[in-house]
């Protein structure tokens, strides 16, 4: 991964148990679900309310206000990630966020929602989220072998789908029911939860490498993009995983509804189409669970070569194949997105995840909303079929770039957990 000197490694603690007997992980991933169903509770809430109380631009500017303080403040969130204690980090957020919520709920009791308090909710949530993102990325290289961590992200985005879908189909009987509080609440119980999970069970079994500390947060994050420069093998990754998402997300935000209303199909086939990819990556993940392909890497990029080619697949003015399409955009999102976030928690340097990790996310959160507005652009000025043509053609093109490097072709985790830990001085008997 390096063209200096290899890095540090994490030391292990002690032995996890095998993963299909690992209670104390699989606890974890069923609590991060009911978080998931907790903020999917909450942003139902907080557009619902939102819609009832201002005209739909405002509501639009509550519903994304958390973006671009989240986008600021990303990058001393990763710093922090690789030189603190992660799961230190986490308690502090979820706390912060469950005062959020908890102030949301008691606002309720005594005066309406107002645009001004929703403001305020939502980017206090976007500054938690740019702290708490770099950290939590850290948790599965902390808990899991290397050659575990592809079944941890797999079942972890299964249960994580879940939670979310589950959330979203009560979350708007319940803002109906109790309104913003009731929902504020219900999410507040969930990162209690969480707080208490994290508090009072969860341990690392490996220790990371941490940043000397010696310097300030900006200097760590300077050095993290030398590091990124220095690393091409690191580069290469961040770079894919960074755009990856700038093809799909137009193609399937605005896309297919374009689509539909140009073929005069109905709004009802918008849901049908993004109910397919809901369930193709579920499908997706699950298949990472029960075939595991030896070179993980290149079995992902494939995936999303293939992505490129279905994102090309929406711009034909039939619903069979924009069907298609949306089908396999859900397999492959599911598919490779376990396998790559299990290659790059297992491949980038330990001491700098935190801050490979905030970039990577911040490249979507800067360049989306330019990838948004183009694709419609595009749409404007050239026939339907064009930005789709175009942002699948740039995928695919994109996904050749890891695909050309011997590292990407030829790595597998199962190797790389050979040497990749010290020896380990115990055994972690199953705890949940």
């Amino acid at each position: 991964m390096s063209t200096t000197d290899a890095p540090a490694q994490p030391q292990a603690l002690r032995i996890p148990p095998p993963f299909r007997r690992d209670r104390l992980v699989h606890a974890w991933l069923v609590v991060k679900a009911l978080s998931d169903a907790g903020d999917a509770v909450w942003t139902i809430a907080v557009a619902w309310t939102a819609v009832q109380i201002a005209s739909p631009a405002v509501a639009g500017l509550v519903v994304a206000a958390g973006t671009i303080p989240r986008a600021l403040v990303l990058l001393l969130g990763g710093a922090i990630a690789d030189r603190t204690d992660a799961r230190r980090v986490m308690i502090i957020v979820n706390v912060l966020r469950t005062a959020v919520l908890l102030g949301a709920a008691a606002w309720t009791l005594t005066a309406a929602p107002t645009v001004a308090m929703l403001l305020v909710a939502t980017i206090a949530f976007g500054v938690c989220d740019a702290f708490f993102e770099p950290s939590a990325g850290t948790i599965p290289r902390r808990l899991v072998r290397p050659a575990d961590l592809p079944t941890y992200s797999a079942l972890s985005q299964t249960l994580s789908r879940l939670g979310t879908l589950a959330g979203s189909a009560v979350g708007g009987f319940l803002v109906a029911a109790s309104g913003l509080g009731g929902s504020a609440s219900v999410n507040a119980v969930a990162y209690v939860v969480v707080i208490a999970f994290l508090a009072l069970w969860l341990r690392p079994r490996f220790v990371l490498p941490r940043t000397a500390g010696k310097d300030s947060v900006l200097h760590d994050v300077a050095a993290g993009f030398r590091h990124l420069r220095e690393n091409p093998a690191t580069r290469i990754l961040v770079i894919a995983l960074s755009g990856l998402n700038l093809a799909s997300g137009p193609a399937v935000a605005i896309g297919i509804a374009l689509q539909a209303t140009a073929q005069g199909w109905g709004a009802g086939s918008v849901g049908i189409f993004e109910a397919m990819i809901g369930g193709g990556a579920m499908i997706g993940s699950v298949v990472v669970l029960r075939w595991r392909p030896r070179r993980e890497a290149l079995a992902g990029f494939q995936a999303l070569l293939v992505q490129g080619l279905a994102v090309v697949l929406l711009g034909v003015g039939s619903p069979w194949a924009v069907g298609a399409g949306c089908l396999l955009i859900g397999l492959t999102a599911g598919f490779a997105s376990v396998l790559l976030s299990a290659t790059f928690a297992g491949t980038v340097a330990p001491d700098h995840l935190g801050r490979m990790s905030s970039i990577t996310r911040l490249g979507d959160d800067c360049l989306m909303p330019l990838a948004m507005a183009a694709f419609g652009a595009l749409a404007a000025v050239a026939p339907l079929w064009v930005p789709f043509a175009v942002y699948g053609g740039a995928m695919a093109a994109l996904m050749t770039l890891p695909l050309s490097r011997p590292f990407f072709r030829t790595m597998s985790l199962r190797e790389t957990a050979v040497h990749s830990t010290a020896p380990e001085p115990r055994s972690d008997a199953p705890t949940g």
